[in-house]
């Protein structure tokens, strides 16, 4: 896993620089360019995941809940006397440096997770804990949400993959995927015509089971409480979302077509990875890139510098760099005899998976445009330490994983 956090911070760097490049600036660790900056926090991030691994690996379990108070106390302190950047209110600004206190909550909150999770007296079968358990994840992320940066709140919810893991019910993760079609199907049709589809799918399903008055009055509650959802998907959808991001779901479900409007960025990041065609047109020979097509190329669209300039190529070498990574979490965190560990890889692992899929999802045009960057690739001091600290404290549980906490 090291070896693998090295190889994307080192190539992430090099399409930082590829999507910050000028001729003008000839040194490659120019302060004043992104890519100088990035090169600064990269050795930071280094020295970060050394300290991480020479402190002693019960001190993140005996201190995770002072983590987590600290993490909630920093996301109310920014929204008191934070700096408003991109329409965000979620950044410390000390001088030139800006600390994003959201990106280091969420190796908090995976802590929090993980100490309360592994208390032997825990299950997620009894309502009070899994009420608990949902708090934790729950209140960073309504923390987030009010500083109106909805795409950090909702990496949040990757968390539920970590519950599931854990024993919650195959039925919680299905209401989640159920709510998220009922939510879709009502911005595209008519809200009483989903209604009328949700009550007509409970009737066929009450068909093929048994006609009993408990599983009548069970599909009964289930329509009302669907109902309910189908008709207030309008006011949250008003009310929560920011105007832009409304506008971007839009153009994605296809309600509106705006190439040059909020439409922009995908319709560019497509054009810019499409034109890499198999192996790319070569380092620093990017057009879209050069001419800054691509708004936010070097942050959240860094992936579309990848397929411009190395192609079909690259672009799945970098899916193949996560995928492995991904899949030597889950791997590492089955094999910890401590449950503390194990949780907090597999939070490690969602946390990973939820940025990985959401943005590359974004810049191909297949999820909407929430903001989140690709994890040690895109440009960012805050994100990439936090992530740096997120994984590196994970490897250290590992190195001592025949301990039980």
């Amino acid at each position: 896993m090291v070896f693998l956090y090295l190889i994307m911070i080192v190539f992430g760097w090099v399409n930082i620089y590829a999507a910050e490049y000028d001729e003008s600036y000839t040194s490659i660790l120019d302060v004043n360019r992104r890519y100088g900056k990035q090169f600064i926090w990269i050795i930071a991030s280094i020295l970060l995941a050394l300290i991480v691994l020479i402190i002693d690996s019960k001190f993140f379990f005996s201190f995770s809940f002072f983590f987590y108070t600290f993490s909630i106390i920093s996301l109310l302190a920014v929204l008191a006397i934070g700096t408003t950047i991109s329409g965000s209110k979620s950044w410390f600004q000390i001088g030139s440096l800006g600390i994003q206190p959201a990106e280091f909550a969420k190796f908090a909150a995976a802590l929090a997770l993980a100490k309360y999770l592994s208390n032997i007296n825990i299950s997620l079968s009894k309502s009070k804990h899994l009420f608990k358990a949902i708090i934790i994840i729950a209140l960073p992320a309504l923390l987030i949400l009010m500083q109106h940066d909805t795409g950090s709140a909702l990496v949040y919810s990757a968390f539920l993959l970590v519950l599931f893991r854990e024993g919650l019910s195959g039925k919680v993760l299905l209401f989640g995927i159920s709510a998220a079609i009922l939510f879709i199907l009502t911005l595209l049709l008519n809200k009483f015509i989903v209604s009328g589809s949700l009550l007509a799918l409970l009737v066929f399903i009450l068909l093929f089971i048994k006609s009993s008055k408990r599983n009548i009055i069970s599909l009964l509650i289930i329509f009302i409480i669907g109902a309910g959802f189908i008709f207030s998907v309008d006011y949250a959808f008003e009310n929560v979302l920011k105007p832009h991001q409304k506008k971007r779901i839009n153009v994605l479900i296809g309600k509106e077509s705006d190439p040059r409007g909020a439409g922009y960025n995908v319709n560019q990041s497509k054009i810019a990875i499409g034109s890499g065609g198999f192996s790319g047109k070569g380092f620093l020979n990017g057009t879209q890139t050069k001419f800054n097509f691509v708004p936010e190329q070097s942050t959240d669209f860094i992936y579309c510098t990848v397929g411009e300039e190395w192609g079909f190529l690259g672009s799945t070498f970098v899916i193949l760099l996560f995928l492995l990574l991904l899949f030597r979490l889950i791997k590492l965190a089955e094999r910890q005899r401590s449950a503390f560990s194990r949780i907090y890889g597999y939070s490690v692992a969602s946390i990973l998976f939820f940025h990985f899929a959401i943005n590359i999802g974004m810049t191909i045009g297949i999820a909407p445009v929430i903001g989140i960057p690709l994890p040690f690739f895109s440009y960012g001091g805050s994100a990439l330490w936090a992530f740096t600290i997120l994984l590196f404290i994970f490897i250290r549980q590992d190195a001592s994983r025949l301990e039980v906490l």
